[in-house]
């Protein structure tokens, strides 16, 4: 991991299973749900909803600093401490964790290369149905890093070319308008296709077999040389939902160390509604 521009945000299983019960490390696993993690989850690990815990309620929006205090302190979290995510469909609701905890200013947030499902398939590597039950502290936010979340007057302005690069991390089909969800998820778009100028690039391109990162090397061929990201732009990604591309903004980000990635949550569920936004097949 060391040729990644910051090597020091993910960590390999075996460094977690070394490391278990540390003070000053707490370990997250952010699902779609939580039903993956009542079957089984990492010992110690608390367990965080990605529809109903880090999603307003009311609006569609993430949670706001408050709620994220109140999730993160209720889980004894404390700004200090070092907080490894993972999760399922190959991290992608846990990165949509991290991207959250770089939101709000926490300092030391990493991924678990591979999520649950590589912790699953290596035999020496235990799982617990137990549910800790941490002492809640008082969380304080230290930051409100919007600038790492596009809205739409960002994606259109985008969809001109110029400065921006705008990817698109769905499948082709998505791409195309083939689609307008993935197999077995519901469509939330009225309308397929993709916005304007963006590169098609799979989410799943970044990742090897076992869902763990490809090298550096490999991930620069694909991003810059390959598919055309300049580096020297200012990136927005986006997907469906904003799990997914919250997965390939941390590709850019922090593995590639791409200056200004911004994620764009609202993603095709919300361009693919707009009256009148222009689309392309």
């Amino acid at each position: 991991m060391a040729n990644y521009a910051n090597p020091e945000v993910l960590v390999e299983t075996d460094w977690v299973k070394a490391n278990l019960g540390k003070p000053g490390l707490k370990l997250v696993e952010i699902d779609v749900d939580t039903k993956a993690y009542d079957a089984g989850h990492v010992p110690s690990a608390v367990g965080f909803n990605w529809q109903t815990q880090l999603q307003d309620q009311v609006r569609r929006d993430i949670i706001g600093p408050d709620a994220f205090e109140k999730l993160v302190g209720g889980a004894g979290i404390s700004p200090s401490d070092i907080v490894i995510l993972y999760g399922d469909n190959n991290n992608w609701f846990a990165a949509y964790g991290f991207w959250l905890f770089k939101i709000y200013g926490h300092n030391d947030v990493r991924l678990m290369n591979g999520g649950r499902v590589k912790w699953l398939n290596e035999p020496d590597k235990q799982m617990t149905t137990e549910v800790p039950k941490p002492a809640p502290v008082t969380y304080k936010a230290s930051a409100n890093h919007l600038d790492l979340r596009a809205l739409i007057p960002q994606v259109f302005e985008a969809q001109k070319g110029g400065k921006w690069n705008l990817v698109d991390v769905r499948s082709p089909d998505e791409f195309t308008g083939k689609v307008i969800a993935p197999p077995g998820m519901s469509e939330t778009a009225q309308r397929g296709g993709h916005i304007p100028g963006a590169k098609s690039i799979p989410w799943s391109t970044a990742v090897k077999p076992d869902g763990t990162f490809k090298s550096a090397d490999e991930l620069r061929s694909i991003y810059l040389d390959q598919k055309g990201v300049d580096p020297n732009k200012d990136t927005i990604a986006y997907c469906r939902i904003g799990e997914r591309s919250s997965h390939t903004w941390f590709v850019l980000k922090y593995l590639l160390g791409i200056k200004n990635v911004k994620n764009y949550d609202g993603s095709w569920t919300e361009y693919g509604n707009l009256i009148a936004a222009p689309i392309e097949k």
